[in-house]
Parts: structure tokens; C-alpha cells; sequence
């Protein structure tokens, strides 16, 4: 029965055998298939005999262990009256993302004078099985049944909850694939297969207005019995405007035009092409940038009135650099202004051939960071109260001319040369004051001038024991007062 009854044929939204889709491609929250209906039931002769109401909703599923899982919770239930007697149905399913079913209960009943009858049939999922129990009561008499299906062979079963859903995506497609074909369950509860065949469109008066309606039909296809068949006309947005079982004289049809839902078309965002700005003609632009360029200005004149030094080194630079004229400015200016850098690496004592470059290397530069940072530190410790100052000594090499201090401090100029020739004119420095220095040289390039005294005669100017280091770069040598001997002394 289970291969007869699988799906020749493919719809949109359930597993129905080979070639058929999942529901997890179709959509169903863009196809707007969420929402309630409700129907009047009316006779041969257009009376009304009651009413059918089918909602479809976004549910939770609680299994036996306990685990919530989300799922399509599908409800309809329907009370009328049938030759002068109660009638009515229910029924509820769960249904997972590819409309395969979770649990399912229905009931109908008629409440004859004499004998009253009630059916019920309950569908639930176990394990890796289908089980369906069934109760027939007739009157005092009832009669109870269980059936057992293996889940594996269902592939492609259509219960009634997946069928109400089915419904509404083929509304929504305007289409039935041809030749669809599933499994079912007739009136009895047992295995048996349906088919969907389209009857095409047909326009038809509800209320004031006119609609056209896609009309499907569904067939179980019973073994026992003869076939159950069912017409729905359903609205494009899935609503079902009608519904006819073929052999009975009533029918199911909506009495009030519902308002015709249509899946939302997103439009593309507006592309706007970029204007170019010529900020020169905007005048809040202009002004904003003409107090930007005086707000500049003056601040620029504020801070070199403040530091005339900045001035002063600039001119010597521009001095230097024009008595001088090199041809690579870019070296010169590195050269000129080095000794003034704060971390500059110490000249080696003994020359060498290989002039040391006057740009600073990457290394020095991630060297310097470092530095600066663990300074940062430390004064960040200073202002929490650890009230530990750190003295970082003066260092002089033996032979260097070159003053090294703390990138902190802030040494005025008088200071520096006053404390670099009090260290010099010191008697104590010398242990023997009868140091004779051989060729003395003068360098034109602005190099270090020796000059010692150390002869007995009365006539120098310089006393023998107040001999003095004297920096070319920095001290005026008055020819006319000191006497400088270019001869070997």
C-alpha cells in the first residue's frame, strides 16, 4: 500500500516521495498562511445551518520528555445542525517544519433522537511509529481499535491538519502539481492514498463583490468504501471562500468579502549619486573655514611669542644652512638637529670610517615607545601617592662632548654650559696637572677646540693650573684676548 499510495507528482511544502520538496523552501512566513477564517453552513436552500471556523497559528509542541519544540498548530472545529439534529466536528494537529505530523485529534458527532453518535480519532507520533486509535460510539455500544504504522513507510502521508495547510500554499501558487498523489487516512482509520487535481478558476458573487477563485479538489481514496471527494475555491492569499463535498446538498461559504492580503514587495534602497563639494562657494563653509584659518594663525603667533627660542633655532638652522649650502638639505637638517634629540644613541669613542647615519632606526624608534611608556607609568604612579621620584643622573663619557639629561627635564641653555665648564675648570679633575697634548688640531667644520696651557712663562693670559675645555660651536673665542698657539706646545 505504501509504495501505491506515494507521491507521483510534487508539492510545494511536504516530503511526498522522491522529487518532493521540504517546507523549509517554500516560505510559509512570506505566503502569510497564519490567520483564522470562518465559514457559514447552509443548506440546499441557502439557509444557514451553522458555522466552520479553521485557524492556523505558530505553536509549541511538549513531547513526552518534555521538550518544547516549536511547531504549526492547526485548529478547526465546525457545529451545525443536520435534519433538525446537533452536529458538529473538531479537530487539532501538530505539525512540524515539513508538515509531518506530531499528534492529531478529531471528533464528530450527531445527536440523533434515538441513537446518538460520536467518533473519535486520535493520531500520535512514538519513537519511530504512527500509532492511531480509534472509538466508534453508537448509542450504549462502543467500539475501540489501535493501529500501528512504522514511520518509514509514511513518507508522504497527508494527515487532515497538513491538508488544511496544503490548501493555502496552492492558493498561494495559483497551481496543483499534476498527478499529485499521497498517503491518507479514510473514515475507518485505515492506510489508504488521496489525490489533488485543479479545477481551474471560476468567478463567483460573495456579498456586493465578485472574486475569482482557484478551485482544488481533494479524493480519498478508500479501499473499502467509495471515494470521498471535497471542492475548495479558495481566494489568492489562501483564504477558503468555499467548500463543497461532492454528494451532500450543503456547503461551506464565506458570507462577508475578506480583505485580500498580498505578500509584501521589497523595493530596492534608493541609490543617490554623489554630488561633488565645492566647499569654496558654500558660504557656511567658507566662514567656517576662514575662523578656522585665523583661529590658527593666531595661535601659531601666540606660541613662537611664548618660545622665542623656537625662533632663534629655526634662524640658526637657516644660518647654517645657507653658509654651508649642501646639497642633500634633508641630511644636513638631520645632522644639524640631532644633539637635540632625547634618545640619540652614543658616539663611539674611537672614529671610524663609517660615518653613523643621523636618522633614528625603527628599533630606537620601538625603543623610545617602550621608554615613554614605563615613564607614563611611572608618573601615573607618582599622582596615586607612591611619592617615589626617580633622579636620573647626568652622564658625561670620557672623551664625548655630548651632555645626555632626563627627556623630562627642562634644562635652560645658561645652565647646561655653566655646569658643563664648571665640571671642566675643576683643579680636582685633573690627577696630573702636567699633561702635555700633542697635535692639537682646529677643525673648520665647527669641531671641539683643545686648548691647554701648559707652559711656564708669564706672558699667556691663561693661568697654567685654569686650563679650560672650550666647545667652537657654543663660546665666542676672542683671538685678542686668548692666545691660541697652532704650533705643538
Amino acid at each position: 500500500m505504501g509504495d501505491k499510495a506515494k507521491g507521483e507528482g510534487m508539492v510545494w511544502g511536504l516530503e511526498a516521495g522522491p522529487g518532493e520538496a521540504s517546507l523549509c523552501h517554500t516560505g510559509l512566513e512570506d505566503m502569510l498562511l497564519f490567520f483564522p477564517e470562518t465559514l457559514a453552513i447552509l443548506s440546499d436552500t441557502g439557509e444557514p445551518q451553522g458555522e466552520l471556523t479553521i485557524e492556523v497559528q505558530k505553536g509549541k509542541y511538549k513531547d513526552d520528555l518534555g521538550i518544547l519544540t516549536h511547531c504549526l498548530l492547526v485548529h478547526a472545529s465546525s457545529r451545525g445542525f443536520l435534519d433538525k439534529s446537533v452536529c458538529g466536528s473538531s479537530l487539532l494537529g501538530y505539525l512540524n517544519e515539513h508538515l509531518e505530523l506530531m499528534e492529531q485529534h478529531s471528533q464528530e458527532f450527531i445527536k440523533f433522537p434515538i441513537i446518538p453518535m460520536e467518533r473519535k480519532m486520535s493520531v500520535l507520533k512514538q519513537d519511530d511509529q504512527l500509532v492511531v486509535s480509534r472509538s466508534v460510539k453508537e448509542g450504549e455500544e462502543t467500539k475501540t481499535g489501535v493501529s500501528v504504522f512504522p514511520c518509514k513507510s509514511l513518507k508522504g502521508f497527508v494527515s487532515s491538519a497538513a491538508n488544511v495547510v496544503l490548501l493555502r500554499v496552492m492558493a498561494w501558487r495559483q497551481s496543483v502539481p499534476s498527478g499529485a498523489r499521497f498517503l491518507a487516512l479514510d473514515s475507518e482509520g485505515k492506510l489508504c492514498y488521496c489525490t489533488y487535481k485543479s479545477l481551474g478558476f471560476q468567478t463567483i458573487q460573495v456579498g456586493n463583490q465578485q472574486a475569482e477563485m482557484f478551485i482544488v479538489e481533494q479524493t480519498i481514496h478508500s479501499e473499502d468504501g467509495i471515494p470521498f471527494s471535497c471542492q475548495f475555491y479558495l481566494l489568492s492569499d489562501g483564504h477558503l471562500a468555499k467548500r463543497v463535498q461532492v454528494g451532500s446538498p450543503g456547503c461551506c461559504i464565506i458570507t462577508k468579502m475578506p480583505l485580500i492580503r498580498e505578500e509584501d514587495v521589497i523595493e530596492p534602497p534608493p541609490t543617490f549619486d554623489r554630488k561633488p563639494l565645492v566647499w569654496e562657494e558654500d558660504l557656511e563653509l567658507y566662514s567656517k573655514f576662514l575662523d578656522r584659518k585665523e583661529q590658527l594663525r593666531l595661535s601659531h603667533t601666540r606660541y613662537l611669542r611664548q618660545h622665542p627660542e623656537a625662533q632663534a633655532l629655526v634662524s640658526d638652522f637657516l644660518l647654517f644652512l645657507l653658509l654651508r649650502r649642501p646639497e642633500d638639505v634633508v641630511t644636513f637638517a638631520a645632522e644639524h638637529f640631532g644633539p637635540f634629540a632625547a634618545l640619540r644613541s652614543p658616539i663611539p669613542a674611537l672614529r671610524s670610517s663609517h660615518q653613523p647615519s643621523p636618522f633614528r632606526s625603527l628599533e630606537e624608534e620601538e625603543e623610545g615607545e617602550e621608554e615613554e611608556e614605563e615613564e607614563e607609568e611611572e608618573e601615573e604612579g607618582e599622582e596615586e601617592g607612591e611619592g617615589k621620584e626617580e633622579v636620573e643622573e647626568v652622564e658625561i663619557e670620557g672623551d664625548d662632548d655630548y651632555l645626555y639629561v632626563d627627556e623630562e627635564e627642562e634644562v635652560e641653555d645658561d645652565i647646561y654650559y655653566d655646569s658643563y665648564y664648571y665640571k671642566y675648570e675643576d683643579e680636582n679633575i685633573y690627577e696630573d696637572e702636567n699633561i702635555y697634548y700633542d697635535n692639537y688640531d682646529v677643525d673648520n667644520d665647527n669641531d671641539d677646540i683643545d686648548n691647554y696651557d701648559n707652559d711656564d712663562d708669564d706672558d699667556d693670559d691663561v693661568d697654567d693650573d685654569d686650563d679650560v675645555k672650550v666647545d667652537d660651536d657654543n663660546v665666542d673665542v676672542d683671538n685678542d684676548n686668548v692666545d691660541v698657539d697652532n704650533d705643538n706646545i
